[in-house]
């Protein structure tokens, strides 16, 4: 069986952030015995259009590129159709990627995220066609399948996106510390995070457009070397506004760290070994990360049921389930 990935966002080297877990997908199903080319921005002309803070924030920070998404789209087509020939199955990322995926003629399975459900819901009528034209759409978490079927996808799986669980984890720095890792935006809850981790040892990993209003972040960190600081944390804090999936989160309990999280969109599926706070209730974050904190009991308690929930949404997990999906949409 071939499949040809579409993605508007794929690693560019080994020390790119950008659609990292997409790539991680590819090469589970590739194990698995199945031929995948990826089409993506690497490999056609995106028009500064793609990269840097995503598409939707580039966008934003430049509106005279909306001139230029029709000819990107066209280019994106045009790459799907090549190397879709002799493909048995087109996988489209994101909702815009379903526009490539039609042009090639083949069936597709689209797999929704949080930022293009967030802005579907402006137009769905637009959108509904790509969903339904799918022979599945796959969501990550429970709260984007639903979302997708409220956008009138017919054929919803759930299949968490899949993270690396290291076979044998160290303890934590001391003293300990609470780590938040990601995107420095509002939607991500970092204003929260910086205002009730006042005068708490903390690490903020990330970048982004409010990363002057934090001095002390270290950037963005390759994929590689990010599970040494979930390693060295004590608890993880993830105190997003919204969040369609939350792969910080689980990349933390993968290493057996206790995760400090609020309950919006895929938080709530994360399971034993995470503390859930109503989202904007900075009273109810601060209490929960005193508490840990200073107990290393509690911490080594829920960071071991972290560990047991993690392998929920393991890589092998997600690529022997993404495998099955394609062949019930190729013998469709």
């Amino acid at each position: 069986m071939k499949v040809v990935v579409l993605t508007t966002s794929y690693p560019r080297d080994a020390s790119d952030v950008a659609g990292n877990f997409v790539e991680a997908a590819v090469v589970g199903v590739r194990g698995l015995g199945v031929e995948v080319d990826v089409v993506s921005p690497v490999t056609f002309r995106d028009f500064g259009i793609a990269y840097g803070g995503g598409i939707a924030q580039n966008l934003r920070g430049a509106p005279w590129k909306l001139a230029l998404v029709p000819a990107f789209l066209v280019a994106y087509a045009r790459a799907a159709r090549i190397a879709a020939r002799d493909a048995d199955l087109v996988h489209a990322h994101w909702i815009p990627s379903a526009i490539a995926a039609r042009a090639t003629g083949k069936p597709y399975v689209l797999q929704v995220w949080g930022t293009d459900v967030e802005l579907a819901r402006r137009a769905p009528a637009l959108v509904r066609p790509l969903l339904r034209g799918a022979r599945t759409v796959i969501a990550a978490s429970s709260f984007l399948a639903a979302e997708a079927r409220k956008l009138g996808a017919e054929r919803v799986e759930v299949i968490p996106a899949g993270v690396r669980i290291p076979e044998q984890i160290g303890d934590p720095a001391e003293p300990p510390h609470v780590l938040f890792a990601g995107r420095l935006s509002e939607e991500k809850g970092i204003l929260e995070f910086l205002d009730v981790t006042e005068g708490l040892p903390r690490v903020i990993v990330g970048d982004g457009p409010l990363r002057a209003t934090v001095p002390e972040a270290i950037g963005f960190v390759p994929p590689a070397r990010i599970g040494s600081y979930y390693e060295r944390a004590a608890v993880v804090c993830v105190p997003s506004r919204r969040e369609g999936y939350g792969m910080t989160a689980r990349e933390a309990m993968a290493h057996g760290r206790p995760v400090v999280a609020t309950s919006v969109g895929g938080l709530a599926d994360l399971g034993e070994g995470a503390v859930l706070v109503p989202p904007r209730d900075g009273p109810a974050l601060r209490v929960a990360l005193e508490r840990l904190l200073p107990d290393g009991s509690e911490r080594r308690r829920l960071g071991a049921l972290a560990r047991v929930s993690a392998e929920r949404f393991s890589r092998p997990v997600e690529a022997a389930a993404l495998v099955a999906v394609y062949r019930r949409a190729v013998s469709a």
